[in-house]
């Protein structure tokens, strides 16, 4: 029972950042609000402090799996897959900055073919965050709640660069299909476990999607984002990571 609420309480929270992040309204305009800026760093600072030293580890089972199934050439499948998880987001990102007529931060919305691909993504994205929760019920209490403050704060950034992009479409539709497929993950890892090598390619993939997905809300020079907010994010968070 405790193991259960160790990850129903984190994903019920998760959830809850999709339906009441456009209430905050003091995130959204220009100067980047220093919060969103600050969420970032906190995310980027678990990728590099807490999920690569995680991929160093798993690609050892990677590496075995992968011997016994005769397929040891390719003997960096770990960032293989973050890469992979960077190359797509910033695909979409792109495809979804040209469908707009005015571009990033115009008054109009993606056409409903790209809001759809883009909503399908991240849903698989969420998707698997909220089944990677189970990956916690080996851990510590803290470093649940390390795993669930950084994706939480990733959400809301998510979130934010979602609604400019695709406006009503996404607070009406798109927020609810994000909160459904981060509960169907996580329903998933109630039934269905998968060996240590899958766990860590799933997780290098989440880690190339967080760093992408990140840093294209803060470097674009229109969104005027606050790089010390970003910073003050880095420095807190990794030395919690350190200390704690």
């Amino acid at each position: 029972m405790e193991s259960f609420f160790l990850t129903a309480l984190p994903l019920l929270g998760l959830m809850l950042i999709h339906v009441f992040a456009d209430r905050l309204k003091f995130l959204e305009g220009v100067p980047r609000s220093v919060w969103l800026s600050g969420a970032g760093g906190v995310s980027v600072a678990y990728v590099f402090l807490h999920l690569f030293p995680e991929l160093q580890e798993g690609q050892e089972h990677v590496q075995e799996a992968a011997q016994n199934q005769n397929i040891s050439f390719l003997k960096h499948h770990m960032y293989l897959m973050a890469l992979l998880g960077l190359v797509i987001f910033y695909g979409l990102e792109r495809m979804a900055i040209k469908s707009r007529n005015g571009g990033k931060g115009a008054a109009d919305a993606s056409p409903p073919a790209v809001f759809w691909v883009h909503i399908l993504s991240f849903s698989l994205y969420n998707a698997l965050i909220g089944y990677l929760l189970h990956e916690q019920e080996e851990r510590s209490t803290q470093e649940a709640a390390f795993y669930f403050v950084a994706m939480a704060l990733h959400f809301l950034v998510n979130d934010f660069g979602l609604r400019e992009h695709h406006k009503q479409k996404y607070r009406h539709v798109g927020r609810w299909c994000l909160v459904i497929a981060l509960a169907a993950g996580w329903a998933t890892g109630l039934v269905v476990q998968v060996s240590e090598a899958a766990t860590a390619l799933l997780l290098a993939f989440l880690a190339g999607g967080v760093v992408l997905n990140v840093l294209k809300e803060e470097l674009p020079e229109e969104r005027k984002s606050r790089f010390s907010a970003f910073l003050l994010g880095v420095v807190a968070y990794s030395a919690l990571l350190l200390l704690l």
